[in-house]
């Protein structure tokens, strides 16, 4: 069986057998609860998460972790499943981070229950957060508890001219000190022969912390405060991967026919920055870079990531490689194969074992992950 909730993160998905049966969840959706109070909602995984959003913008709470959506109608067991966080991730926490609870259907045909609808909570094992970018392949992801945040009372936005290593370098500092961060992103407008290097950083927390915090920064690095309102679609798609530069894939050289795809590496704040020719945007003050380099890259962007404690994901293919990057085309089974780092031998079992405890059938998602679950 195929899980698909609105199939906004569709592109995340392997080459599958199209005989798969497609189990749609989308139809099985809605608030069970919310008490603003107790700062936890818990929905139907078939819940879109717009829905999800403004009803708690009504109470003046968010989803600290900034969900991406990746396309209209993305639901709660949609994000879950991905495990995806948005800009804010370095500073607030991952989405795995803010799971309660999780009903599920496993590949035995039983409805579990893991956490609950409570914070404190510390019966057993902490299941709930295994299915946090486990993309479906331990079951059917049926309901969620989500702990919720207050909306900060302030925030700003600063920009500062300056080239990648000197911002990694300043973003290394400030995290130190004891400053409202909570997301930053540096990019360099890579349509543009000589555009300026740019990192732009959010603060937010209590109005006199962020107060105090702008002309702080300001006078260690050259800089300027935008308005908030006009940063606010920014952001947003920054969360959303539709800036110019997940959009616009640069141009490779006239001499030059390897098409670039686009890698995101994963990887410690504290790495210095990548030392290659390819376009880049770094978020989570550091943690996260978008690279746009050519297939044959992987081995050595691999090899980095992993020297510098992370891994690196294939996010998009080359133009032509299918309308999502990974699409059925002829090249799709190689490029699947490229899109996540196999994990090592030890982890792999431990995987292996959890898939054979919760759908020891081999029911849910075949092939998901690329290497045997």
């Amino acid at each position: 069986m195929r899980i698909v909730g609105a199939g906004s993160k569709a592109f995340l998905d392997p080459p599958h057998d199209p005989a798969l049966i497609e189990l749609r969840t989308s139809a099985h959706r809605g608030i069970v609860a919310y008490e603003p109070s107790e700062l936890v909602v818990t929905a139907r995984a078939g819940t879109p998460l717009a829905e999800i959003e403004a009803l708690l913008a009504e109470q003046g709470q968010y989803l600290a972790f900034e969900p991406p959506h990746c396309g209209a109608g993305a639901t709660l067991g949609g994000a879950v499943a991905a495990g995806l966080s948005g800009p804010a991730r370095a500073s607030v926490g991952a989405l795995r981070d803010f799971v309660l609870g999780v009903h599920v259907l496993n590949g035995r045909g039983q409805y579990l229950e893991f956490g609950g609808q409570v914070m404190k909570n510390v019966a057993g094992y902490d299941l709930s957060r295994l299915y946090a970018g486990s993309l479906g392949s331990l079951g059917v992801l049926a309901q969620v508890s989500l702990k919720v945040l207050p909306l900060p009372p302030a925030e700003a936005t600063l920009r500062f001219e300056l080239p990648q290593a000197p911002a990694l370098q300043q973003l290394a500092r400030w995290r130190a000190l004891p400053l409202p961060l909570n997301a930053s992103c540096w990019v360099r407008d890579s349509t543009v022969a000589g555009a300026p290097e740019h990192l732009y950083v959010r603060l937010r927390g209590a109005a006199a912390a962020v107060a105090a915090a702008c002309p702080q920064m300001l006078a260690e690095a050259p800089g300027e405060r935008l308005d908030t309102a006009t940063c606010a679609p920014d952001w947003q798609a920054c969360r959303e991967q539709t800036l110019p530069f997940f959009t616009q894939p640069p141009a490779t050289a006239a001499a030059d026919t390897t098409a670039l795809a686009l890698w995101r590496l994963s990887v410690a704040p504290t790495s210095a920055a990548l030392d290659a020719p390819w376009p880049t945007l770094i978020e989570w003050h550091g943690g996260l870079r978008w690279v746009w380099a050519p297939l044959n890259q992987a081995v050595p962007l691999r090899a980095w990531a992993q020297a510098h404690g992370g891994h690196a994901s294939l996010w998009r293919g080359p133009p032509g490689s299918g309308s999502a990057g990974l699409g059925p085309d002829s090249g799709a089974a190689a490029l699947a194969a490229l899109r996540f780092t196999p994990p090592a031998p030890a982890l792999q079992a431990i995987h292996q074992r959890l898939k054979a405890e919760f759908d020891p059938h081999g029911l849910f998602n075949p092939g998901q992950w690329g290497w045997g679950l």
